[in-house]
């Protein structure tokens, strides 16, 4: 049995070190992101869905296409390898382009 929590696009995250606004915060498999900054230790809320401006590795990205965490370099990219699922694309981007919309967590 369910009861109902809250509305789930934040959600509460008590981080061990600092974390800025904007951040990616990787939780287990979910790709998060602070749209505030949370203090170390102190209770914050990360987003779980969304469209977010996020660093993007080289490379043209379509829109649509499935975009995954790599966390060793801080930036989304096409090729799933042992990187976490971030989303998908929610427009295109150029291969010069330095980051790429992500709306989180579909895919």
């Amino acid at each position: 049995m369910a009861s109902y929590s809250q509305a789930g696009c934040l959600i509460d995250y008590t981080p061990s070190a600092a974390v800025a606004a904007g951040d990616v915060v990787l939780l287990a498999d979910l790709v998060t992101v602070a749209p505030r900054a949370i203090a170390a230790n102190a209770l914050g809320a990360v987003s779980v869905d969304g469209v977010w401006s996020i660093a993007k590795a080289s490379g043209a990205v379509s829109q649509g296409a499935l975009l995954y965490w790599d966390a060793t370099n801080s930036v989304v990219t096409t090729t799933a390898s042992t990187h976490k699922r971030a989303g998908k694309a929610a427009a295109a981007a150029a291969s010069g382009d330095a980051s790429v919309m992500v709306i989180l967590n579909v895919g």
